[in-house]
């Protein structure tokens, strides 16, 4: 019996947090270009495994809406105005390509959706106090394997420097209305100081101590599609935290500055 407890343990400590089973290839280099221009990259399989596709029922098939990052074996973190009453929704895990059934992938519906207390859909996106994050609890806990895995979240109050290289990663819309790429895209993004950010030719007293803000330098014209993915960053020891959740990219393109709520608000 003993044995089998051991085992145990060492099958559910194969799978630390923020430590995917295929690392995923970085792009250190800005503006060194991917596949699809500037610094944005299709990702490679399942190099993100908490990676999620928020979907919902529409006329009989599901739909992605969101991103989303696997914080725990039951627990997903996304964006606040992702959720609409009155919508059913399922949680696809394991997903790289969401045109094509992947072994190991897993749908599970929400047990669950908890709203920040603060984050009101009726007021105006453009004010501070977003508070644009939401927790979904799985109906079954999921199991960990190669391809679905937790990230790790960072220590509270952590402030990451200027220019800190993160990675967004989402299933994106290139124009509006039009189709989500079925690949997992993944950007290099830098993180841009609050006191840049704040500056009046930027976004001014708009960002809040909940936020912070990241640019990326591509060749991309639209952001549309990234909204509740998560805002990847590695530690030095080369675990993943998830540092944020994409809330709102700028109108007047890629390179201004997006928001992105803090996960610790």
């Amino acid at each position: 019996a003993m044995k089998l407890v051991i085992l145990a343990l060492l099958i559910a400590g194969a799978y630390g947090c923020g430590q995917p089973t295929y690392p995923p290839v970085l792009n250190r280099v800005v503006g060194d270009g991917g596949s699809d221009g500037g610094d944005v990259d299709d990702a490679r399989a399942h190099s993100w495994p908490w990676q999620v596709s928020l979907q919902y029922l529409s006329a009989g098939s599901y739909y992605h809406t969101c991103g989303g990052a696997l914080i725990s074996n039951q627990w997903v973190l996304t964006a606040a105005h992702c959720i609409s009453s009155g919508f059913t929704y399922r949680v696809y895990l394991g997903k790289h390509n969401l045109n094509t059934h992947e072994e190991g992938s897993i749908a599970i519906a929400p047990a669950k959706i908890i709203i920040h207390e603060l984050w009101d859909s009726y007021r105006n996106r453009l004010v501070s106090e977003l508070n644009d994050i939401a927790l979904i609890k799985l109906q079954t806990p999921v199991q960990f394997s190669d391809t679905i895995q937790a990230a790790c979240l960072p220590e509270a109050g952590q402030i990451l420097p200027n220019n800190y290289p993160c990675y967004t990663t989402y299933w994106v819309r290139r124009v509006t209305g039009g189709p989500i790429t079925a690949i997992l895209k993944q950007a290099l993004v830098l993180v841009v100081d609050h006191s840049i950010c704040r500056q009046s030719e930027w976004w001014g007293n708009v960002v809040t101590e909940n936020m912070l803000c990241v640019k990326r330098y591509d060749l991309l014209t639209s952001c549309a599609g990234e909204s509740g993915g998560p805002l990847n960053c590695q530690r030095s020891d080369g675990t993943w935290d998830i540092q944020g959740v994409k809330t709102f990219s700028s109108s007047l393109g890629c390179n201004y500055p997006n928001w992105i709520n803090k996960v610790y608000a």
